[in-house]
């Protein structure tokens, strides 16, 4: 078997992990390969396919547009899956999906996709822990939306895309550090919001930046000024 036949695979998918290979085999041949570069779109807002897409290689993210502005939702890294809503009601993409590295993906049709989860007792359950955890993070973010400033929610997202510090405990790390318009696009604000509170935060101690680096120097604080925040919105 060819290195590219051995990518276009859905065995490493986590959602298949209890299909048997003869069955992973048999979707395979079911889905349409594609291989894309980062910075291409791969599906627009609205658009009218229903087709579901397993990344097996490479990251997209999940981006809509708000008041003008890019808000990115999600990034959906390899292993993951992106298109089940519009597979189940076949309804418009509610979101553009752009590639953010060269990525390999496989488009399963809804038809496919429908009588796969219904067939596998354990897709059909994870199925239902992905939307209700999507539902949950939507929640907290229309959360933060409705009673946290522009500050508080930059500080919110940077708990979100840290990982703690084991040699540090009470810190946390985010490498590589996410540009200023990214976290922009994640919390619906300007780069240039972004510059000043980082820098505020790094004056007040709450950040460090260093090479290839943003780090978190006390994750309970920070995580309490957002808490309270909230409570106070």
């Amino acid at each position: 078997m060819s290195t590219t036949a051995r990518a276009e695979t859905l065995g490493s998918i986590p959602l298949f992990r209890k299909v048997p290979p003869a069955a992973i085999a048999r979707l395979d041949r079911q889905c349409a390969w594609k291989r894309a570069s980062a910075g291409e779109w791969l599906l627009d807002y609205q658009d009218a396919s229903d087709g579901v897409y397993f990344v097996v290689a490479g990251a997209v993210r999940v981006i809509i547009q708000s008041g003008g502005r890019e808000v990115l939702l999600r990034e959906i890294k390899a292993g993951e899956f992106f298109g089940e809503l519009a597979a189940i009601d076949h309804q418009p993409r509610s979101s553009g999906i752009l590639a953010v590295l060269d990525v390999t993906i496989g488009r399963m049709p809804a038809s496919v996709f429908r009588a796969t989860v219904h067939e596998h007792p354990d897709v059909c359950d994870q199925l239902l822990a992905l939307l209700a955890g999507q539902i949950r993070m939507l929640a907290n973010r229309v959360h933060e939306f409705a009673t946290l400033d522009v500050s508080h929610r930059i500080a919110a997202e940077l708990l979100r895309l840290s990982r703690p510090q084991p040699s540090k405990p009470g810190t946390a790390i985010i490498s590589p550090p996410p540009i200023h318009s990214e976290i922009a696009a994640r919390v619906s604000t300007r780069r240039e919001a972004v510059a000043r509170q980082l820098n505020a935060m790094e004056r007040s101690g709450l950040i460090e930046r260093r090479r290839g680096a943003i780090v978190l120097t006390n994750v309970d604080h920070l995580r309490r000024l957002v808490d309270e925040a909230a409570d106070n919105g």
